[in-house]
């Protein structure tokens, strides 16, 4: 078993991680982390994880306590792992991260989209950007792989096979996620009586996945993400105006033929059939009355947005079954 370190283990993430880990067959999870509860056991952070973690414990991050584990997942918020990155990295072990500090190619976008310099842009360069389908080799090969943000994952999956179908600079993004997507931590928006009942949208012109997605599809485009009343689940609504007559649904289905965790379907995805997995759920369609192409894909936030993700990058990184531990099926109702 390759020896597994976590932090941000009390989040929602983190908590995904480890209920992903508890069915893989290579990947065992010895140290976890998580500050804000420390020295509290994993069983009474997260009740649902007891009966497959009983003694471990949250422990308090030290460089040191990362001695001995192969891989190392951080699930932290943006800004923290720059500082944690080079000590990580000097362990020799493989480094998933799903913040955002090493997503970007360079500091300048970092700084431009996040208000803030980046601590170490000298290592940007060692981290590859982590959606499988996009960069299966270059993930192979790498120590460190930044996984890709749970909106960027969605749009990209529906566009990039379509980026010759469409202009790039007109594509628009509308996409709507379930409250995990905005952490564990108390906030006004995210307090039920804020969610219930409520659709509303956030981020305007500005929000910080927009730089993953323009990097990945090589265009320009405006992305506005909405809070839904769920759980879970992502469904990103995607347009383009086309070059010319196309079937777009077919260029998904050639693109995504054998990908193990993408559907392609003429139904129109819903975020339920892929809670709790790491499937993509995806369609299209070109409109010739308005020249547009319409791309529509719906992922779990927290499993192919997140931990799935984090994981599939994983497996690849050491070797082992990309689909190693990850459920390719749904849950329902």
């Amino acid at each position: 078993m390759i020896r597994v370190a976590i932090l941000g283990a009390s989040g929602f993430v983190g908590a995904e991680l480890l209920r992903l880990l508890a069915m893989h067959p290579g990947l065992e999870p010895v140290a976890v982390f998580g500050d804000s509860q420390a020295g509290q056991r994993l069983a009474e952070v997260h009740p649902h994880l007891a009966l497959a973690y009983p003694e471990l414990v949250v422990e308090r991050y030290s460089a040191e306590a990362l001695r001995g584990a192969e891989l190392i997942f951080a699930a932290l918020p943006h800004g923290h792992s720059q500082a944690l990155a080079p000590e990580i990295l000097a362990t020799g072990a493989k480094f998933v991260d799903l913040g955002a500090d090493f997503r970007l190619d360079s500091a300048e976008d970092y700084e431009r989209w996040y208000k803030e310099p980046h601590q170490a842009p000298e290592l940007l360069g060692d981290f590859v950007y982590g959606i499988p389908e996009l960069n299966r080799q270059a993930i192979a090969a790498s120590q460190a792989v930044a996984a890709a943000g749970c909106y960027p994952t969605s749009a990209i999956l529906a566009l990039k096979p379509l980026i010759g179908l469409i202009d790039p600079e007109t594509i628009v993004v509308d996409a709507a996620s379930g409250v995990s997507g905005a952490g564990k931590g108390l906030k006004d928006e995210t307090h039920f009586n804020s969610v219930d009942e409520n659709f509303s949208a956030y981020g305007l012109l500005g929000h910080r996945h927009t730089a993953e997605m323009e990097m990945a599809l090589g265009g320009t485009l405006l992305f506005t993400p909405h809070l839904a009343p769920m759980n879970r689940g992502i469904l990103a609504t995607c347009y383009g105006m086309a070059k010319g007559p196309c079937d777009p649904l077919a260029a998904l289905r050639e693109a995504y033929a054998a990908e193990p965790f993408v559907h392609v379907s003429e139904r129109a995805p819903s975020t339920k059939w892929t809670l709790g997995s790491n499937a993509v759920h995806l369609t299209a369609r070109h409109d010739p009355r308005t020249g547009r192409v319409l791309a529509i894909a719906a992922l779990d936030n927290l499993v192919k947005g997140a931990a799935g993700q984090m994981i599939q990058c994983a497996n690849l990184m050491l070797g082992l079954d990309e689909t190693a531990g990850l459920p390719r099926v749904g849950v329902w109702p």
